[in-house]
C-alpha cells in the first residue's frame, strides 16, 4: 500500500502495532533527544530522581546555546551542572559558541528517517532533511531518554504542493508566512505538514528549515520534506554523505488534506504584531519608522539566508537612527561566511554581530526601546517576546530586514537594489562546510562516566513533584486569561527570568509577571486555585515552566476554551488537569475569584467529563478531558514522574 513519507516514518518507529487512525493515540521509540540550557535543568533533575545510569537512545545531545548572557551566577551554574550531568548520562554536549541547537542538530547529527524528540517548539526544523522531528517538554524528553515509548496522538498529514520558483528577493520565510497567513497560528494542531512537488524540490536545506521551523507557529506537530538530492548535498557538504538515505512518499499515496502554493506568485511578506499570522505584504503595510533589525536566529541564520543580507548591505549603510544586529546560526556558517567575505560586508555597513546563539529572539539582550519598532526575521512576535511589553515586533525575510535597515522603514529586497536584486538568486548553499566538532563534548563510556561526580551550585533547587489528585476540589478561579496567552506570557523570558528557571521556588514568583504581576502572590496566598482560559491557550514555547510555575503556586486545573498541544502535555506530565468548556460560553460566565467545586473529581476524570459547580454565581457548567487512556493514569498518579517511575519498577528496570 502507497504510504506518504511522515506515515513511513511514523510505521517504521511503532513501539506497539497500531493502524495510525488520526487522533488515536500511537506509541513511538526514538532515536534523539535534544535540550537547550534554559530548558533542559528539569530534563536532567528529572531523569537524575528516575535512577537509570544512561541515556537509553542513539543520540542525546544537550546545547548550552540559549542564555550566554551571564548577568550573575545563576546561568554559568546552570551550564556546569549540565555539563557535569551529560558526562555522567552519556549525552553530547554543544559548548557555548557552537550554535544553535536546532542548526548544529541538523548539520551534525541529522539523518533521514530518523525520529527525533527535542525540548524546544521549534525542534521540528529538523525536518528539512526528511526526519521526523517533534517539539514537546522536558519531562517527556525525560521519558524518552528512558527508552520508554514516546506517545502521540496519530496526527493528520497534510500535503503541502509547492509549484513554481521563489523569485529573487524573496525568501522561504514567504513560503511559511503565506502558510500562517492561511492556516492560522492553531490551524496546524494535530497535524504533519508534508511539503512535495517541484518547488519543495528546487529549494536547498537552508530554505526548509526556515519552513519547518516555523511551522511550529501554526501548532502543527511538526513539518517534513523528502529526503532527495537537495538532503544528499547538505549532508555531503557536511561530510557526512554515507548516512544518507533517499526517502520519499510513494507515489500515488493518500493524504488527509492538500494545499498548493505557486512560489513564483509570492511576494515578500510581513507579519505584523502580535501574532505571526496576522500577515500582510511588505507593499501593502502601513510604512512606520524602524528603531531595530535583527538579522538571523534558528529561523533565518543560515549561511544563504546571512549572504543574502549581506548583498542587500554591500555599499549601502545601517540607517543613523537604526540599531542593527546579526545573530548567526552556528560556528560552522560563520566561519563560512567569514572565508567569503560577507562578514566584511556586514561589519562595513554598521552592523553588530552577536553570540552564536538564540539570543534576542528570546529577549536574551538587544530588547527593543519604548514603543519601539522592531524588524526581526526571527519566527514569534507575540507582545512582550522581545523582552519589552510595549514594543511592536515585525518578522520578515533577511533580505527585507537588510533593506528595512538601509531605509529605517519596512522595505523590500528588490526596492533598494532594483534590477540587481537579481543576483541574490546566484547566491546558494558552499558544496563544503568547515568541519569541527571540538566544541561537541562526546559521551564517556559507561564505567568513567559513573565516576563523575554532578556539579550543583546554589541555584540548583530540587524538581517539584506534584500532589495526586484528590476526589473533592473546592477552591477559586486565581486568574482569568484571554484568547492567545503563551507561555511567554506565563513565564517570561529575558537574561534575567531564563537564569531562575533552575529555581522553580524563585521563578514561580514571576509566573504571568507581564501578563498579571499579582498573579503569583494570589495563587500562593489561595493555596489552590483553577486558572481559566481562552483560546489557543498556552501557544508557543514548548518551556515547561509554563506548567511547573503555576503547578508549584498551587493550580490544580487549567479550563480552557482549547489548548496548544505541547503545553497541554506539560500540564499533565506536571499534574494540572487540562480541561476544555464543553460550551465555550461558559468561560463568559466565570469571573477571576469566583468558588469552584468539583466533587467526584477522580471518577469523573476517569469518564473524561467534569462538571464544575460556580458556587460564587449560582451555575454549573460541563467540562471534557481530551486526554489518551495513558494520560489520564499520569493525571491520577500526579504526573508523570510518578507514573514514569512506577512503570520502570513494574518493567524491573528500576527497583
Amino acid at each position: 500500500m502507497a504510504q506518504n513519507l511522515s506515515r513511513k516514518i511514523l510505521a517504521a518507529h511503532l513501539a506497539k502495532p497500531s493502524d495510525m487512525v488520526p487522533g488515536e493515540e500511537i506509541y513511538l521509540k526514538v532515536d534523539q533527544t535534544l535540550t537547550h540550557d534554559i530548558n533542559a535543568v528539569m530534563t536532567y533533575l528529572a531523569f537524575e530522581h528516575i535512577g537509570l545510569d544512561r541515556t537509553q537512545v542513539e543520540t542525546s545531545v544537550s546545547y548550552l546555546d540559549h542564555n550566554l548572557l551571564y548577568l550573575d551566577h545563576k546561568t554559568p551554574d546552570d551550564h556546569i551542572y549540565l555539563q557535569s550531568v551529560a558526562k555522567k548520562y552519556g549525552v553530547y554536549v554543544s559548548r557555548p559558541g557552537n550554535g544553535i541547537c536546532h542548526a548544529v542538530q541538523v548539520a551534525r547529527f541529522g539523518a533521514p528517517g530518523k525520529l527525533s524528540m527535542g525540548g524546544d517548539s521549534h525542534t521540528p526544523h529538523g525536518g528539512s532533511v526528511g526526519m521526523m522531528c517533534i517539539g514537546v517538554g522536558g519531562m517527556d524528553i525525560a521519558t524518552a531518554m528512558t527508552g520508554v515509548p514516546m506517545r502521540l496522538k496519530m496526527p493528520e498529514i497534510i500535503k503541502v504542493n509547492l509549484i513554481g520558483k521563489l523569485r529573487p528577493g524573496c525568501n522561504a520565510k514567504e513560503v511559511i508566512l503565506e502558510m500562517l497567513r492561511r492556516n492560522t497560528v492553531k490551524g496546524g494542531l494535530g497535524k504533519i505538514y508534508e511539503y512535495v512537488g517541484p518547488g519543495a524540490a528546487a529549494l536547498e536545506v537552508s530554505d526548509r528549515v526556515t519552513i519547518t521551523n516555523m511551522g511550529a507557529e501554526m501548532g502543527a506537530t511538526t513539518s517534513i520534506f523528502p529526503a532527495d538530492d537537495m538532503v544528499r548535498r547538505f549532508m555531503k557538504a557536511q561530510g557526512r554523505e554515507d548516512e544518507f538515505t533517499e526517502l520519499g512518499p510513494d507515489e500515488g499515496c493518500a493524504y488527509d488534506g492538500e494545499i498548493e502554493i505557486d512560489l513564483s506568485r509570492l511576494e515578500p511578506l510581513i507579519a505584523c504584531p502580535h501574532q505571526p499570522d496576522n500577515v500582510t505584504t511588505i507593499r501593502q503595510v502601513e510604512k512606520k519608522k524602524v528603531q531595530q533589525v535583527l538579522i538571523g536566529g534558528c529561523t533565518n541564520g543560515s549561511y544563504k539566508d546571512i549572504a543574502r543580507a549581506a548583498m542587500v548591505l554591500n555599499g549601502r549603510h545601517v540607517h543613523e537612527d537604526v540599531s542593527c544586529t546579526c545573530a548567526i546560526s552556528s560556528k560552522q556558517i560563520y566561519k563560512q561566511l567569514l572565508r567569503d567575505g560577507y562578514i566584511e560586508m556586514l561589519i562595513d555597513a554598521g552592523v553588530r554581530l552577536l553570540e552564536l546563539a538564540c539570543g534576542p529572539c528570546c529577549a536574551i539582550g538587544q530588547s527593543p526601546a519604548t514603543e519601539g519598532v522592531a524588524v526581526r526575521t526571527t519566527n514569534r512576535n507575540f507582545k512582550g517576546r522581545a523582552g519589552n511589553p510595549t514594543a511592536h515586533v515585525y518578522l520578515v525575510s533577511p533580505e527585507s530586514a537588510a533593506a528595512s535597515a538601509v531605509t529605517a522603514t519596512f522595505s523590500t529586497a528588490e526596492e533598494i537594489m532594483g534590477e540587481d536584486v537579481a543576483k541574490l538568486g546566484e547566491i546558494t548553499e558552499p558544496d563544503v562546510y568547515p568541519v569541527d566538532d571540538s566544541q561537541l563534548i562526546r559521551p564517556l563510556p559507561l564505567e568513567e562516566a559513573k565516576k563523575v561526580e554532578i556539579v550543583r551550585g546554589p541555584n540548583i533547587a530540587p524538581l517539584p513533584v506534584p500532589d495526586v489528585p484528590e476526589q473533592h476540589l473546592e477552591c477559586k478561579v486565581s486568574l482569568k486569561t484571554a484568547d492567545n496567552i503563551t507561555t511567554d506570557d506565563i513565564t517570561p523570558a529575558s537574561a534575567e527570568f531564563s537564569s531562575m528557571r533552575s529555581n522553580i521556588p524563585l521563578m514561580s514568583r514571576y509566573c504571568y509577571h507581564r501578563y498579571d504581576p499579582s498573579f503569583a502572590a494570589r495563587a500562593k496566598e489561595l493555596g489552590r486555585s483553577i486558572i481559566i482560559g481562552g483560546d489557543n491557550y498556552g501557544q508557543g514555547s514548548s518551556r515547561e515552566h509554563a506548567a511547573i510555575n503555576p503547578m508549584y503556586l498551587g493550580v490544580k486545573a487549567v479550563i480552557a476554551k482549547s489548548m496548544a498541544r505541547i503545553h497541554k502535555g506539560n500540564l499533565v506530565n506536571h499534574g494540572i488537569i487540562p480541561m476544555i468548556f464543553e460550551d465555550p460560553a461558559d468561560y463568559d460566565r466565570i469571573y477571576q475569584m469566583d468558588d469552584l467545586e468539583i466533587e467526584n473529581l477522580r471518577d469523573q476524570i476517569g469518564k473524561r467529563k467534569v462538571v464544575v459547580r460556580d458556587n460564587t454565581r449560582g451555575f454549573s457548567f460541563e467540562t471534557k478531558l481530551e486526554l489518551s487512556d495513558s494520560e489520564l493514569e499520569v493525571i491520577l498518579c500526579g504526573g508523570q514522574l510518578r507514573y514514569l517511575k512506577h512503570e520502570l519498577e513494574q518493567m524491573g528496570v528500576i527497583k
